[in-house]
C-alpha cells in the first residue's frame, strides 16, 4: 500500500459519502477500494459532528432529531435515498431486472416511504436513550459495512453506476483491518463514556447490514449504489438499538 493511494482513497470517500467539499484528483477502482476501506473513518467524523446536537440543552428526543437531521444534511441524504430505493425495489416482488429499474427511478414509492419513516423513528428513539458515543459508533458501523459489501467476492448488480465502480475492490485482509480499527475506536468510545456497549453495537450493526447484503445479492445478483446506502442506514440503526438496549 502506498500513502498516495490511501490519501486518494480517503479523499474519494469524503467526497462520495459526505457533503464536505474536497478535491478528488484520482478516481479508479484501486482508489475506490481504498475509499471503501477508509469509509469508517468518514463515519467517525460525521458522527462526531452530528453528535454535537445531542449536547444542546432541551429534551433528549429533540437532540436526537436534530442530530439525525444534521447527519442527513452532512451526507446529502444519500444513504436514506438508497434505503428508500432498495425498499421499493425489493418490496415490488419483481424479478431482478425489473426491481433494478424501479430502484433507478427518482420517485419514492410506498415501500420506500414506510421504510424511511420506520427507520428514522427507530434511530431517533434509540438515540434518545443512547448518547454521543452511540451515534459515533453507529456511524462507523454503517460505513464499515461498505468495506465488507465491496469485497472481491461480491459482484455488481449492473454494469454502470457507483456499485460497479466499487464492487469487488476490497480484499479480505483490508476488510478485516478496517474492522479491527473500528473495534478499537468503538472500545475507546465506550471507555470514555463508561460503557461496554459500543463494540457489541458495532458488531451488531455490521451483522445486520451483512444480512441485508445477503438478501440483496440473492434478489438482485449483487450490489448497487442504492444497496450500499441501505447498508449504511441499516447498520447505523442496528448499532443504535443495541447501544440503547445495553446502555
Amino acid at each position: 500500500m502506498r500513502l498516495a493511494e490511501l490519501t486518494h482513497g480517503l479523499r474519494l470517500a469524503i467526497g462520495t459519502l459526505s457533503a464536505v467539499p474536497v478535491r478528488v484528483e484520482r478516481v479508479d477502482r484501486e482508489v475506490a477500494g481504498w475509499a471503501m476501506v477508509t469509509a469508517p473513518a468518514v463515519g467517525l467524523g460525521l458522527g462526531a459532528v452530528a453528535g454535537l446536537a445531542l449536547l444542546l440543552p432541551g429534551p433528549p428526543l429533540l437532540g436526537a432529531g436534530l442530530a439525525l437531521a444534521l447527519l442527513a444534511a452532512l451526507t446529502r441524504g444519500l444513504h436514506l435515498d438508497g434505503l428508500a430505493d432498495l425498499a421499493d425495489g425489493l418490496g415490488s416482488g419483481k424479478p431482478a431486472d425489473a426491481a433494478l429499474d424501479i430502484m433507478k427511478k427518482s420517485d419514492i414509492g410506498p415501500f420506500g416511504v414506510m421504510t424511511l419513516v420506520l427507520t428514522l423513528l427507530v434511530q431517533a428513539a434509540a438515540l434518545t436513550g443512547a448518547g454521543y458515543a452511540a451515534l459515533v459508533t453507529a456511524c462507523v458501523a454503517g460505513r464499515l459495512a461498505l468495506a465488507w459489501a465491496c469485497r472481491a467476492s461480491v459482484p455488481a448488480a449492473r454494469p454502470g453506476g457507483l456499485g460497479a465502480m466499487v464492487a469487488g475492490t476490497v480484499s479480505a485482509p483490508a476488510a478485516w483491518l478496517a474492522t479491527l480499527a473500528a473495534l478499537a475506536v468503538s472500545a475507546g468510545l465506550g471507555l470514555a463514556a463508561g460503557t461496554w456497549a459500543p463494540p457489541f453495537a458495532l458488531a451488531a450493526g455490521l451483522g445486520a447490514a451483512l444480512l441485508l447484503l445477503r438478501h440483496a445479492r440473492r434478489r438482485l445478483g449483487g450490489v448497487t449504489g442504492d444497496v450500499l446506502g441501505a447498508l449504511v442506514e441499516t447498520g447505523t440503526a442496528a448499532a443504535l438499538v443495541v447501544c440503547a438496549i445495553l446502555g
